[in-house]
Protein backbone atom coordinates (compact mmCIF):
# COMPACT_ATOMS: atom_id res chain seq x y z
CA UNK A 1 0.00 0.00 0.00
CA UNK A 2 1.00 3.83 -0.98
CA UNK A 3 -0.27 4.86 2.00
CA UNK A 4 2.46 7.93 2.05
CA UNK A 5 2.01 8.58 -1.43
CA UNK A 6 -2.61 9.06 -0.94
CA UNK A 7 -1.19 11.41 2.05
CA UNK A 8 1.09 13.70 -0.10
CA UNK A 9 -1.13 13.97 -2.65
CA UNK A 10 -4.10 14.92 -0.46
CA UNK A 11 -1.27 17.64 1.18
CA UNK A 12 -0.37 18.90 -2.22
CA UNK A 13 -3.79 18.85 -3.60
CA UNK A 14 -4.93 21.38 -0.50
CA UNK A 15 -1.80 23.46 -0.52
CA UNK A 16 -2.17 24.23 -4.22
CA UNK A 17 -5.90 24.97 -3.60
CA UNK A 18 -5.41 27.31 -0.61
CA UNK A 19 -2.55 29.14 -2.23
CA UNK A 20 -4.94 30.09 -5.14
CA UNK A 21 -7.95 30.63 -2.72
CA UNK A 22 -5.76 32.64 -0.47
CA UNK A 23 -3.60 34.75 -3.46
CA UNK A 24 -6.33 37.66 -2.54
CA UNK A 25 -4.74 38.38 0.69
CA UNK A 26 -1.12 38.29 -0.48
CA UNK A 27 -0.51 34.75 1.54
CA UNK A 28 1.34 32.57 -0.87
CA UNK A 29 3.87 29.69 -0.70
CA UNK A 30 2.11 28.29 2.18
CA UNK A 31 2.36 31.23 4.30
CA UNK A 32 -1.16 31.01 5.60
CA UNK A 33 0.01 28.04 7.47
CA UNK A 34 2.97 29.81 9.53
CA UNK A 35 0.11 33.15 10.08
CA UNK A 36 -2.52 30.32 11.57
CA UNK A 37 0.71 29.06 14.04
CA UNK A 38 1.36 32.81 14.77
CA UNK A 39 -2.71 33.60 15.56
CA UNK A 40 -3.03 30.57 17.80
CA UNK A 41 0.21 30.85 19.74
CA UNK A 42 1.01 34.48 19.99
CA UNK A 43 4.78 35.21 21.04
CA UNK A 44 6.05 31.89 19.56
CA UNK A 45 9.45 32.13 18.55
CA UNK A 46 10.80 31.23 15.40
CA UNK A 47 12.31 28.13 15.82
CA UNK A 48 9.59 26.37 17.38
CA UNK A 49 7.14 27.96 14.73
CA UNK A 50 9.73 25.66 12.26
CA UNK A 51 9.31 22.82 14.74
CA UNK A 52 5.64 22.89 14.78
CA UNK A 53 5.16 23.17 10.78
CA UNK A 54 8.03 20.53 10.11
CA UNK A 55 10.02 23.27 8.07
CA UNK A 56 13.93 23.92 8.41
CA UNK A 57 14.84 27.17 9.86
CA UNK A 58 15.72 28.86 6.43
CA UNK A 59 12.77 28.01 5.09
CA UNK A 60 10.40 29.40 8.09
CA UNK A 61 12.80 32.63 7.97
CA UNK A 62 12.16 33.47 4.29
CA UNK A 63 8.07 32.29 5.07
CA UNK A 64 7.88 34.98 8.27
CA UNK A 65 9.80 37.77 6.27
CA UNK A 66 7.41 37.73 3.61
CA UNK A 67 4.38 37.85 6.40
CA UNK A 68 6.51 40.84 8.34
CA UNK A 69 6.97 42.87 5.25
CA UNK A 70 2.91 42.46 3.76
CA UNK A 71 2.03 43.48 7.62
CA UNK A 72 1.08 40.39 8.36
CA UNK A 73 3.04 39.39 11.39
CA UNK A 74 5.35 41.48 13.50
CA UNK A 75 8.60 40.36 16.00
CA UNK A 76 8.86 42.21 18.84
CA UNK A 77 12.08 41.66 21.27
CA UNK A 78 11.45 39.46 24.12
CA UNK A 79 12.15 41.96 27.18
CA UNK A 80 14.45 39.64 29.07
CA UNK A 81 16.67 38.75 25.89
CA UNK A 82 16.94 41.18 23.31
CA UNK A 83 18.48 38.31 20.83
CA UNK A 84 15.04 36.47 20.84
CA UNK A 85 11.99 37.84 18.66
CA UNK A 86 8.52 36.75 19.30
CA UNK A 87 6.20 36.69 16.46
CA UNK A 88 2.83 38.57 16.71
CA UNK A 89 -0.15 38.82 14.49
CA UNK A 90 -0.74 42.50 13.49
CA UNK A 91 -4.35 43.35 13.03
CA UNK A 92 -3.96 42.41 9.96
CA UNK A 93 -3.29 39.17 10.29
CA UNK A 94 -5.95 38.81 13.19
CA UNK A 95 -8.38 39.84 10.44
CA UNK A 96 -7.53 37.27 7.88
CA UNK A 97 -6.91 34.36 10.49
CA UNK A 98 -10.93 33.68 10.41
CA UNK A 99 -11.19 33.65 6.57
CA UNK A 100 -8.35 30.91 6.92
CA UNK A 101 -9.89 28.95 9.61
CA UNK A 102 -13.44 29.01 7.75
CA UNK A 103 -11.19 27.69 4.38
CA UNK A 104 -9.63 24.64 6.89
CA UNK A 105 -12.89 23.66 8.62
CA UNK A 106 -14.66 23.38 5.31
CA UNK A 107 -11.42 21.27 3.63
CA UNK A 108 -12.26 19.03 6.78
CA UNK A 109 -15.55 18.19 6.67
CA UNK A 110 -15.30 18.04 2.31
CA UNK A 111 -12.55 15.84 3.15
CA UNK A 112 -14.34 13.59 5.66
CA UNK A 113 -17.77 13.78 3.57
CA UNK A 114 -19.35 10.46 4.14
CA UNK A 115 -17.03 9.58 7.53
CA UNK A 116 -18.99 8.34 10.80
CA UNK A 117 -18.00 9.73 13.52
CA UNK A 118 -16.22 7.23 14.65
CA UNK A 119 -14.47 6.65 11.87
CA UNK A 120 -13.03 10.55 11.65
CA UNK A 121 -12.20 9.71 15.54
CA UNK A 122 -9.98 6.56 14.24
CA UNK A 123 -8.43 8.27 11.22
CA UNK A 124 -7.36 11.10 13.53
CA UNK A 125 -5.45 8.75 15.76
CA UNK A 126 -3.89 6.68 12.96
CA UNK A 127 -2.16 9.85 11.36
CA UNK A 128 -1.37 10.95 14.65
CA UNK A 129 0.70 7.48 15.16
CA UNK A 130 1.97 8.21 11.85
CA UNK A 131 3.22 11.63 12.03
CA UNK A 132 4.90 10.63 16.03
CA UNK A 133 6.88 7.79 13.84
CA UNK A 134 7.80 10.29 10.88
CA UNK A 135 9.38 12.64 13.71
CA UNK A 136 11.74 10.15 15.07
CA UNK A 137 13.30 10.37 11.57
CA UNK A 138 12.84 13.99 10.94
CA UNK A 139 14.74 14.54 13.79
CA UNK A 140 17.06 12.37 13.59
CA UNK A 141 17.42 13.92 9.74
CA UNK A 142 17.49 17.30 10.93
CA UNK A 143 20.46 16.64 13.08
CA UNK A 144 22.73 16.02 10.17
CA UNK A 145 22.32 11.96 10.44
CA UNK A 146 21.31 9.74 7.84
CA UNK A 147 18.48 6.73 8.11
CA UNK A 148 19.36 3.46 7.39
CA UNK A 149 17.53 2.12 4.70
Amino acid sequence: MEILREIGMIARALDSISNIEFKEYDLTKGQYLYLVRICENPGIIQEKLAELIKVDRTTAARAIKKLEINGFIEKVNDEYNQKIKKLFPTEKGKNVYPFIKRENDYSNRVALDGFSEEEANTLFQLLQRVRENVEVDWELVKKGNKRNY
